[in-house]
């Protein structure tokens, strides 16, 4: 049998790779969905990041929680790894450390992190903010967002336009259509991460631009200034996929509880749910949906309110508090599909 042949990569061999760890911690504050971030060079924001130390670090999960603490003064609870980016093209400057170096390949691991409130932040350079302010498109609750018919579908069917070969600007226009939901399903919550990747490659946001090292013009910022806040290195591409995963995976899992406090009225519960899917439920299917999947239990107890009588208060049931229950949420349809397709 002939020997194995052993290719020689020469100095590649001497590249760098480092792992950076990222964490989406997200909280549900007066019917927002924040994230935790934190403040670095020249006002950029970021998830809260460092680089895995395999002499400090016994697991991932430990060096994770020690960066999260050590930027932000916040310790996590629950978490979940969310994802491993390690694409090509993800070095310096696009994907940074804070102590990196240029020529670093960067492997990140995204963790998901939840907690029923916002802990109180004890350093200037953190702050919880509004997922939606860095995705306005997602957010549906008072109706279409107007920077979709408005900015994003012309634009892209126009970038669809600019492909020179038919087949190519078939399929460019087939991804914008599944991805912003033309046809029967509608809009379709989970594919946050599928609209914010098309988003980058037509070149509608601000990262975009900076990863190619093109020039910005006048135009380019009043699109970027509609198209939602932009994050160092690709950490919005990580917010997206943590978007995704968390609205998908309250279809299976009522990990919704994870982010209300111990004791919540059905109300409460519900606008955690819409500000988490970015959609307006019916109000009595949820509460009959919710009871009857025996997610939630009556307490004695009750809270005052603006008007009308005092509301009953609820906790999660004996199963979703010991993580037995076996189904998630069921979360209706957004049949609605952009304006922007009925003139097309």
């Amino acid at each position: 049998m002939d020997e194995p042949v052993f290719q020689d990569f020469g100095d590649r061999a001497a590249a760098q790779m480092a792992i950076g760890l990222n964490a989406v911690l997200a909280v549900i504050e007066d019917g927002k969905p924040k994230v935790l971030c934190v403040h670095g060079k020249n006002n950029a924001i970021s998830l809260p990041y460092g680089r895995f130390d395999p002499d400090q670090h016994r697991t991932f999960e430990i060096g994770l929680r020690e960066w999260v603490e050590r930027q932000t003064s916040i310790s996590l609870g629950y978490i979940e790894q969310l994802y491993t980016f390690g694409d090509m093209g993800r070095e310096a400057p696009a994907a940074a450390l804070v102590d990196g170096d240029a020529s670093d390949r960067i492997i990140s691991i995204g963790y998901l992190a939840l907690a029923p409130e916002p802990a109180e932040v004890n350093t200037q350079n953190a702050q919880w903010r509004d997922w939606y302010h860095f995705f306005p498109w997602e957010d549906w609750r008072r109706g279409e967002p107007k920077v979709l018919s408005q900015f994003i579908l012309p634009k892209l069917d126009a970038w669809a336009s600019t492909a020179h070969d038919e087949p190519v600007v078939l399929s460019r226009r087939a991804r914008i259509r599944l991805a912003f939901g033309y046809g029967e399903d509608g809009w379709e919550e989970e594919r946050a991460l599928d609209r914010f990747e098309l988003m980058y490659e037509a070149g509608l946001v601000r990262e975009a631009h900076r990863d190619r090292g093109e020039k910005i013009s006048q135009q380019d910022e009043t699109l970027f200034a509609a198209t939602g806040r932009h994050m160092s290195s690709d950490h919005r591409r990580i917010l997206a996929t943590a978007i995704g995963r968390l609205r998908g995976k309250l279809k299976y899992r009522p990990i919704i509880f994870r982010l209300t406090a111990p004791q919540f009225t059905l109300l409460t519960l519900q606008k955690a749910v819409e500000a988490t899917v970015g959609f307006e439920f019916h109000k009595q299917n949820f509460r009959r949906n919710v009871e009857n999947a025996g997610f939630v239990e009556r307490t004695q107890e009750t809270t005052k309110q603006a008007s009308g009588r005092p509301a009953a208060l609820f906790r999660a049931s004996d199963a979703v508090r010991r993580d037995r229950a076996t189904t998630g949420l069921t979360i209706p349809r957004l049949r609605q599909q952009p304006a922007f397709f009925e003139k097309t």
